[in-house]
């Protein structure tokens, strides 16, 4: 029986201390104890664990972790933060790696989803909170999804699913305003 090849990876501790300085979150402190994984609701859709990217962070594997679809399918429901031991906010480092791939203009694994969070993003800066009905409009749009929906016709049962909604108070056709817009782009602009 033939023996598995081993590849050697180098270590680039780099990458480690740009995610705990521009995060201000300690990813070293995580000794891979798998509770962030075992409490995670969307594994199932994952090709890296919680607890692997922790550790891909760790040995400074930037590349592998940008081509992952593991940052782009975390939900930031904080059920890992909640459940880690040492404390460390998981779902904000995945929120940085995010920010990191959007602000470097580098391809996500999962291009939808980068739609839908660039969509969600601009209508947060625009507007200080969604408008779900735009949200879902630009992201239909920008993602050719209603071209399906319209070929299988499964748009016909989200236009019903809306004029029920909209009926009951729960759809706006109108975004509501806010108080202070100009904070929040501030903090917009702070952040970049």
């Amino acid at each position: 029986m033939e023996k598995p090849e081993l590849e050697c990876i180098e270590m680039n501790s780099g990458f480690i201390n740009e995610i705990e300085e521009g995060s201000g979150i300690k990813v070293s402190a995580c000794f891979q104890c798998r509770k962030c994984t075992n409490g995670c609701p969307v594994t199932f859709a994952m090709d890296l664990y919680p607890d692997q990217v922790m550790r891909y962070i760790q040995l400074g594997l930037k590349q592998e972790i940008r081509e992952s679809a593991t940052i782009w399918v975390c939900a930031s429901c904080e059920t890992c933060t909640t459940r880690c031991p040492n404390e460390i906010d998981i779902a904000g480092v995945m929120d940085f790696l995010k920010q990191s791939v959007v602000k470097e203009k580098g391809q996500a694994a999962e291009d939808k989803v980068l739609a839908f969070h660039q969509i969600f993003m601009d209508d947060i800066r625009k507007r200080g909170r969604v408008f779900e009905t735009g949200l879902v409009g630009k992201y239909m749009l920008h993602s050719g999804d209603w071209v399906t929906k319209l070929k299988d016709r499964s748009i016909l049962d989200e236009m019903l699913l809306g004029w029920t909604m909209f009926r009951k108070g729960r759809l706006n056709l109108f975004p509501k305003r806010i108080k202070g817009k100009a904070e929040i782009e501030k903090l917009f602009n702070n952040s970049l």
